[in-house]
């Protein structure tokens, strides 16, 4: 899989995407990153232990699959921002994003990016 096209797909689909991520199951970043001439909203350090912890949530939403079927992806609407998570095998593709962005439409459009490659 290449990651690095699809995060740039993921970007092409709407410009309140703030940053597209691939994270490993170590909870390291292996593709993708900030929209150019943007700043992060939390520090190199903080990423660290954001990613960390996004990778373990992830492993940890497969305990009602049988009965709910599988995470397709998980959002969470925050104060500055929405972050939205993809389970994908062992890695995650975590999209930030600014608020107001069309929840019926983006997030679905990015799932369907992503069973595309």
């Amino acid at each position: 899989q290449n990651f690095d096209l699809m995060c740039e797909q993921v970007f092409k689909i709407d410009n309140m995407i703030r940053s597209v991520r691939v994270i490993n199951s170590n909870g390291k970043m292996t593709a993708g990153g900030m929209r150019s001439g943007l700043k992060a909203l939390e520090d190199a350090k903080k990423d660290e232990m954001l990613f960390m912890e996004l990778s373990l949530r992830v492993r940890m939403r497969h305990e009602f699959d049988e009965e709910f079927g599988p995470v397709e992806f998980s959002l969470s609407h925050r104060g500055k921002i929405i972050l939205i998570s993809y389970p994908m095998g062992e890695n995650v593709l975590f999209v930030t994003t600014e608020r107001g962005l069309d929840l019926n439409r983006i997030p679905f459009e990015i799932l369907k990016i992503i069973k595309n490659n």
